[in-house]
């Protein structure tokens, strides 16, 4: 019993973290999608994805998603150089994506490299996906202005049911189907497209007139980050001791049994 306790506390803390870490990069993606010109289930939708897959990158693989986004960096930066302003979004997001690439692929070349990495943004996306239309639907039913921190406590807890939930078939899939060296190519090119269209945004895009609607929409962003961050750490502390105390099997196990 008293291991139990452990474990369980013990995973509501760590859950807890990364759903505020989750949460306030949800948050902060929202309010830029909205500025973007995106409405109704769309920056639900896509900034629960977007972020899902984000994280999930670092999760999978810290030393790919590092290598991502440097590439970003790096990638942004030489196209501001040559480029300079306006910046168009399309423009930078290959930019960067193809620098992730050739940079993961050499990482890949130097290192053995599996489809792990690739399993698990997989599996984010697909959670965060799933998550965002989940709420997009709930909110429309309620049809009442719902608090950002419960939003993000919200997406958090459903992301983390539905990444445990199809993490096992995923991960499974792509060990059986894809071919080894795909997988950190793949997702340093996804993590430095992520980090160089955040660049750009904040460099100032040309979205069509869209340049002070993005910057309210960054100052509105960073307005939301601490309740997405509580949020999201209570979502993520909840629905972590949850999973542990009804024995969900942990990453470990699940890889050691395919």
């Amino acid at each position: 019993m008293q291991n139990k306790v452990a474990a369980v506390s013990v995973t509501a803390i760590v859950w807890g973290l990364a759903g505020g870490l989750f949460g306030a990069i949800f948050s902060g993606l929202y309010q830029i999608l909205l500025a973007l010109g995106l409405s109704g289930w769309q920056p639900l939708v896509g900034g629960a994805a977007i972020a899902a897959m984000a994280t999930s990158a670092f999760y999978g693989s810290m030393p790919v998603a590092m290598v991502g986004a440097m590439a970003g960096i790096l990638g942004s930066i030489g196209y501001l150089m040559v480029a300079g302003q306006p910046v168009a979004l399309a423009a930078i997001a290959l930019t960067c994506g193809l620098t992730g690439l050739v940079v993961g692929q050499f990482h890949a070349w130097l290192l053995p490299s599996t489809t792990r990495p690739l399993g698990v943004i997989l599996t984010g996306l697909a959670a965060g996906a799933g998550a965002g239309t989940l709420l997009a639907v709930a909110l429309a039913l309620f049809g009442q202005p719902v608090s950002p921190l419960v939003i993000a406590a919200g997406v958090v807890a459903l992301v983390g049911v539905l990444f445990e939930v199809t993490r096992p078939k995923i991960l499974r899939g792509c060990f059986n189907w894809l071919p080894p060296g795909i997988g950190t190519p793949v997702v340093a090119a996804v993590v430095a497209t992520v980090v160089g269209c955040t660049v750009g945004i904040m460099s100032g895009i040309d979205a069509g007139g869209l340049d002070r609607a993005v910057s309210q929409g960054l100052r509105e962003a960073m307005a939301a980050l601490p309740s997405g961050f509580t949020g999201g750490m209570i979502g993520g502390a909840v629905t972590g001791a949850i999973l542990e105390a009804v024995g969900v099997p942990v990453e470990d196990e699940i890889e050691h049994n395919m």
